[in-house]
């Protein structure tokens, strides 16, 4: 017997295999389609509503496949590649993790949820401090960017 696991919940379950990571949700009140034009848009609108990063270039796009460097306004960069599908973005660098997901609600409206932070070198954990804080604040700001 098969299940079908949607974004969210596919996130959540990447998050849980992850030492340290945290995950935040929210229902935003805008179809899917609009929100994820602005979280999968990693050139224009990842940096604006993601705190801690200044800018994203794409490198490469291969199907469902991403390479991206990223600068953080902390001033390190970082080489990422992942897979960016529509509702679903999973990125690593040596270092870093950006995970985001986006499912419809039946009811109307789109539930989002949030994962990243710190990856601990040589270990497959995510550093806990302020990353919960961090993705409070980049749900808030995408919540105020879709209103």
């Amino acid at each position: 017997m098969t299940y079908a696991v949607d974004p969210v919940a596919r996130l959540r379950i990447m998050a849980a295999a992850i030492p340290g990571a945290r995950v935040v949700e929210t229902l935003l009140p805008a179809p899917f389609e609009t929100v994820w034009a602005v979280m999968s848009d990693l050139e224009g609108e990842f940096g604006r509503f993601q705190p801690d990063m200044r800018s994203v270039r794409v490198l490469r796009v291969t199907g469902d496949r991403v390479e991206a460097l990223a600068r953080s306004k902390y001033g390190p960069r970082a080489h990422f590649r992942g897979v960016l599908r529509p509702g679903w973005c999973w990125l690593q660098s040596r270092f870093l993790i950006i995970g985001m997901a986006a499912t419809p609600e039946p009811g109307g409206g789109t539930r989002i949820a949030l994962t990243g932070g710190v990856r601990v070198p040589g270990r497959g954990a995510i550093v806990p401090f302020g990353a919960k804080s961090e993705l409070e604040q980049a749900a808030c700001r995408l919540k105020e960017r879709l209103s």
